[in-house]
């Protein structure tokens, strides 16, 4: 794919490095423009050292070949990252005063944008306005991380890390057009990664989910227009989903209450987390020995509990809101009337003797009662910390949507494409 990077005048330029070299190594023909000011942090050289093609600034470099018009007559993807409030404000005024925004305002494939800047200049009205102004183009802007800024202020404004920017960069190329903004105004409850049930101070039991799936289920919908909310097991090496608050966790009991204290305000919950089944009867105080005078402590011998199991009890209690609500005004209710209309689960499944991956999903579709199942086939490491996924989406409704092989993100953006379309058959 030809994908054009704009790079601005800002100190997370270093960043962008990074994102040539992972486009770069996933095959893609990478052509940087950068700003004039954005060559004081981060050289010509470098750029096209690392992109293999000459790098200009001004539309009166290559004049007989016209750069503006070939460039966005070529690009496939246009990524500007990072973006300041000054060329946010330049594209949203359909500026062409240099040879990125020329080219922008030349291209007609999917743009996307990764702001980055102070969370003063992000927050006010003019950028805010700007960025408003390029969504109703059709331009995919993705809300900025919140985190350490330049100096020792924090807040929103941070950089999305290299690894972000091409995720997302690329679900929306193969969208071939931006993220749907359909999630405006929902707020979405998602439960990522796995979770770790401790035996001991040193030791835990846990499994080999990565967080990967849950996160990238996140930035979509928060690309999509959501307001996100995360409550995050064994995730501590990813970095922080794009517009997502974070709850981070330990346990599946930990997990449960969070979970509990917030599903009432949302309106969409997903069960993305590989939730531990099970957890030691016992946790020990002191580090167990592989060899105990006393049975009570060795390690031979472990006694295991089951625990909740949060998607059943997300149903259970949208289920007992229902009821209340219907009792009418003269029952008395401590119970927030706010309910989730929409609640998708997740079925790691490997498959057995007796059952495919996708018929043990069917049947846990009707044992939780939700209204989406995804289903993945985790069998000889084909989803766990890998960066591709595949599966079913299976509703409710007997509807069964089989996405093939494709990155977390687009696979993410296939789970909200469904939800979408499931809203839109029930209303």
């Amino acid at each position: 794919m030809k994908i054009v990077l704009g790079v601005s005048g800002g100190i997370a330029a270093f960043k962008s490095c990074h994102v040539v070299r992972l486009l770069k190594e996933q095959g893609h023909d990478v052509q940087v423009i950068p700003t004039a000011t954005s060559l004081e942090f981060i050289g010509r050289a470098t750029w096209e050292a690392l992109s293999g093609n000459s790098v200009s600034t001004s539309v009166f470099d290559g004049v007989p070949e016209v750069r503006h018009v070939s460039i966005g007559h070529t690009a496939e993807l246009f990524i500007v990252a990072p973006a300041t409030a000054d060329v946010i404000a330049r594209l949203a005024h359909g500026r062409a005063d240099d040879l990125l925004t020329a080219s922008a305002l030349m291209t007609r494939c999917p743009v996307v944008v990764f702001p980055a800047m102070h969370t003063e200049m992000w927050t006010h009205p003019a950028t805010q306005a700007n960025v408003a102004t390029l969504r109703q183009r059709g331009v995919t802007v993705v809300d900025p991380a919140h985190g350490r800024l330049t100096g020792p202020d924090s807040g929103p404004g941070r950089f999305a890390e290299p690894e972000q920017v091409v995720n997302l960069a690329l679900s929306v190329a193969r969208r071939q057009s931006q993220f749907p903004r359909d999630l405006e105004g929902r707020r979405v409850l998602i439960t990522a990664g796995g979770t770790h049930e401790n035996l001991d101070p040193v030791r835990f039991v846990g499994n080999r989910s990565s967080g990967k799936q849950g996160f990238a289920l996140a930035e979509v919908a928060a690309a999509r227009g959501a307001e996100v909310t995360v409550i995050a097991g064994a995730t501590h090496e990813l970095p922080t989903p794009l517009g997502s608050e974070v709850v981070r966790v330990e346990s599946a009991r930990d997990m449960y209450r969070e979970v509990e204290k917030r599903d009432k305000d949302a309106d969409i919950v997903v069960c993305a987390a590989a939730v531990a089944d099970y957890r030691p009867a016992e946790e020990k105080g002191w580090k167990m020995k592989k060899s105990a005078d006393r049975e009570s402590t060795s390690l031979t011998t472990l006694s295991m509990v089951e625990n909740p199991d949060i998607l059943k009890s997300v149903v259970s209690r949208r289920q007992e809101r229902a009821t209340q609500d219907h009792a009418g005004p003269d029952k008395s209710s401590t119970l927030n009337s706010a309910t989730p209309t929409i609640i998708v689960g997740f079925a790691a499944e490997t498959g057995d003797p007796n059952h495919t991956p996708l018929e043990h999903a069917q049947l846990k579709l009707k044992d939780k009662g939700c209204e989406l199942l995804v289903c993945n086939d985790v069998g000889q490491g084909k989803v766990f910390g890998r960066n591709t996924n595949r599966g079913w989406v299976l509703s409710r409704d007997g509807e069964v949507t089989d996405i093939p092989s494709t990155s977390k993100f687009g696979l993410a953006d296939s789970v909200w494409d469904a939800v979408a379309n499931y809203e839109d058959r029930v209303r």
